[in-house]
């Protein structure tokens, strides 16, 4: 699949007339509200259009989509003092500008019916976007790769607050670029190495494991499923998708296992995290390949992918659906096979 970036300006644009392009979006009576999925690229990115529009917009809101509860995020958000509100606390009526970062429109139901004005993302286009102001760049490892270019550009020298969230969305978008990344995201991660403070990113680093996540891995270790060079796991009904995130990332440290692929369930859907350390392998592709057949969102890139599909399009068996997890492993087994060999 060719990556199809779309973007609202010509691509010789500069960082600086892009980043002028974006601030005429937003006017000085105007009430913005920047929409996320939060996880530490979300979150940095959000921080960083805020201050692009510090003083430029009447008010600035960030809001998450879903809740918070890994024990590194927040940590982030403490220790960074990131202000944000729920979703359920927006208050459409007096939003007169929207936004969203490193997501879609299309990605989550909650956020299609919101008319945005700006869309800034890395991951693969879910669809044609009507903004005033698009940019989707598919071959970048974080967007707040995009938006340190941004800053740098309008020459906004980043705070120690924001550019160690900034570093620390890099860093974590990217693995530690071992996912997929470009020069770009190498360029920004050292030029807001200067910036940052290490003592922060290591202690949000340090923040990840609790008793909780203690008990999550003991489970999943003791259902834990192998399937040729394939590690798989599934959760059951799960508090948060998040755990299945964390665990995913956790079993890619096997080495005899070159896909670590979790399921779980959590309202009405089943949710299928995919990381894949195989050199013929494309996890995105193969979340589409597997499971869009079945109704599902899927996506992402050559080493971490996601689905996610509503349980009532489960098939049904002689005694109704099938086994969630028996459903999420006879698909796996088709990786590497006829249509599936080599993606």
């Amino acid at each position: 699949m060719k990556s199809h970036n779309q973007q609202s300006f010509p691509k010789s644009a500069t960082p600086g007339e892009k980043g002028r392009r974006l601030v005429e979006v937003v006017g000085p009576e105007d009430t913005l509200a920047i929409m996320i999925n939060a996880d530490p690229d979300a979150m940095a990115s959000a921080l960083a259009l805020k201050r692009i529009f510090w003083r430029k917009a009447k008010k600035i809101s960030i809001y998450h989509l879903n809740p918070i509860q890994r024990a590194d995020n927040l940590a982030m958000i403490k220790l960074l003092r990131i202000d944000q509100e729920p979703m359920g606390h927006l208050k459409p009526a007096l939003i007169t500008k929207w936004a969203v970062v490193d997501s879609q429109p299309l990605h989550y139901s909650e956020f299609k019916d919101i008319p945005f004005n700006i869309v800034i993302d890395h991951h693969p286009c879910g669809g044609e976007l009507q903004a005033d102001f698009v940019d989707v760049r598919e071959s970048y490892g974080a967007t707040a790769t995009i938006l340190t270019e941004y800053l740098k550009g309008l020459k906004i020298i980043p705070s120690q607050k924001l550019a160690t969230a900034l570093y620390y969305g890099i860093k974590t978008d990217t693995d530690n670029f071992v996912r997929a990344a470009i020069l770009e995201d190498i360029s920004a991660f050292r030029y807001l190495y200067k910036f940052s403070n290490m003592n922060i990113i290591k202690k949000i680093e340090s923040s990840e494991i609790t008793r909780k996540t203690l008990a999550s891995y003991k489970l999943a270790l003791d259902n834990l499923a192998f399937v040729k060079n394939k590690a798989f796991v599934h959760r059951g009904e799960v508090e948060n998708s998040d755990i299945l995130v964390i665990i995913a990332d956790f079993f890619t440290r096997l080495a005899e296992v070159a896909w670590s692929i979790v399921s779980g369930t959590h309202k009405d859907k089943l949710i299928v995290i995919f990381r894949n350390a195989d050199l013929r392998g494309h996890a995105g592709k193969t979340a589409q390949r597997l499971f869009e057949r079945w109704g599902a969102s899927a996506g992402g890139h050559k080493n971490a992918a996601r689905a996610e599909m509503p349980l009532e399009n489960l098939p049904k068996g002689p005694k109704g659906p099938v086994d969630a997890g028996l459903f999420v492993l006879r698909n796996i087994k088709e990786i590497g096979k006829g249509p599936l060999r080599g993606i």
